[in-house]
């Protein structure tokens, strides 16, 4: 009889968390390029919208993988999933911000 290993769960899990991550950071992005869209669909509408995305990334990543070095080491599924819930909040969060503009 074959033995379980419990890494095998462990790698699922964490494999799950990162895919999860990832389609939660192409969210964030299609959430940014769908309000400038919203706006007028410029050309400058959408390279403002894609350069807030990746500051967006680069900063919370920053910050996140900063965490995830101190907590929870080994664990980079955790930082892109939640990196990836921080893309698609802010996303949202700029989406209903065009109801908002002035102008």
């Amino acid at each position: 009889m074959g033995t379980l290993h419990t890494t095998d769960g462990a790698d699922a899990t964490r494999r799950t968390f990162t895919a999860i991550g990832v389609v939660l950071l192409l969210v964030g992005l299609l959430e940014h390029l769908i309000s400038a869209r919203a706006i007028g669909g410029s050309y400058i509408a959408f390279r403002d919208h894609i350069f807030g995305f990746v500051l967006i990334t680069i900063v919370f990543g920053a910050v996140i993988f900063g965490l995830g070095w101190r907590f929870w080491k080994g664990r980079r599924d955790i930082s892109i999933l939640l990196l990836g819930v921080v893309n698609v909040l802010l996303g949202f969060y700029v989406y209903l911000q065009r109801f908002h503009m002035h102008g």
